[in-house]
């Protein structure tokens, strides 16, 4: 990781600072986030939680759209008081960490962080608070671990299988692709896990495979030029239907999918109800990640009492990840998908992670 020095440090948490001032609204919710940290603010009730987006923000239609949705949940059925930070490309450690004690000052005494990139700053932020209660969603590392910390993660995995099958049962050429945001540990399980569920249904089907980004380079989250140039390539070079796991890059492969007269498969959202409606069309199905689910739950959790530290994980089972339906362009294929599905959840299959 890049250390910002100590002006930056300074900088930064006195822009979040004045952004958290910003507003106080009932009503408002935050920006893309693609231009600089950003706050809002809402409601007037005792349960106030804090949500630090990941890159790309709020409005990315895929990953902190999901989360945006739990939070806006729990403000519409259990009276929170939100406010909402968003990351930007390129930010430092400490930059991170002075987003979650802002919000902590501001008297958000729950903490949602939204992706991995928080692992440290969580660990870090959480031990220095320890009567605050947080979230990460997307890691179960020693790095953000602690008694006051619950860790929300997901068998993407399990879901990117049924899409991989799906894309295997519907592909002409035999040849469908794969864009991956960031090469990390966490986009590998959506990528081997699309794999195995194209190479069940074919196993001699041709996968290319593209990661937009390496780390620390955390762009390919969110740039919509990449996505479309990786898809654009891939479509070219003969593949039929390419699944993004990429965030808002994400965007960029739908329009490529719409120029080709190719399929695309989106993530963590239902694009096809998400995603501008010039392109919904292309998007054969979407592996749902319930990032909402998760949000809410711990929200649910801090308001009732029950709130407990540790890992806990949504797979199939659990309802934290299947694939959508809208469209009506996999009803043909259905059954077979839910074939599958009933194999993985009885332990029939097992999908691998890496």
């Amino acid at each position: 990781m890049r250390h910002a020095t100590k002006v930056a440090s300074v900088v930064a948490a006195a822009a979040l600072g004045l952004a958290a001032c910003g507003s106080s609204t009932g009503n408002t919710t935050s920006p893309g986030g693609t231009g600089g940290s950003t706050g809002t603010a809402g409601g007037g009730g005792s349960l106030k939680i804090g949500m630090a987006y990941d890159v790309g923000g709020r409005g990315d239609q895929s990953f902190n759209d999901a989360a945006a949705k739990g939070l806006d949940k729990a403000k519409a059925e259990l009276g929170a008081d939100v406010k909402e930070a968003s990351a930007v490309n390129g930010e430092s450690e400490s930059a991170r960490k002075d987003r979650l004690q802002s919000l902590i000052d501001a008297g958000y005494n729950n903490i949602v962080a939204v992706g991995f990139a928080y692992a440290k700053a969580v660990g870090e932020t959480a031990k220095a608070n320890p009567d605050v209660k947080f979230a990460i969603v997307d890691d179960a590392s020693p790095d953000s671990a602690g008694p006051n910390v619950d860790q929300i993660t997901f068998a993407e995995e399990q879901g990117s299988f049924l899409v991989g099958a799906a894309a295997a049962l519907k592909t002409k050429t035999n040849h469908i692709g794969f864009i991956g945001g960031v090469q990390t540990e966490l986009i590998k399980k959506f990528e081997v896990g699309y794999e195995a569920g194209a190479k069940a249904v074919k196993p001699n089907v041709k996968i290319d495979v593209k990661y937009l980004t390496q780390p620390p380079d955390f762009s390919g989250f969110n740039s919509v030029d990449k996505g479309k140039a990786a898809a654009d390539g891939m479509y070219q070079g003969g593949a039929d239907v390419v699944y993004h796991a990429a965030g808002g890059s994400g965007g960029g492969v739908f329009t490529a999918a719409k120029a080709a007269g190719k399929w695309a498969i989106g993530v963590d959202s239902d694009q096809a109800k998400t995603a501008p409606a010039d392109v919904r069309d292309v998007i054969l199905t979407s592996m749902i990640k319930k990032v909402d689910v998760g949000v809410f739950d711990f929200i649910t959790a801090v308001k009732d009492g029950t709130f407990k530290a540790g890992n806990r994980i949504f797979d199939l089972k659990a309802g934290g990840v299947d694939y959508a339906t809208t469209g009506g362009h996999i009803d043909d294929i259905k059954s077979k998908l839910d074939d599958y599905k009933q194999k993985i959840i009885s332990g029939q299959i097992t999908v691998p992670k890496s």
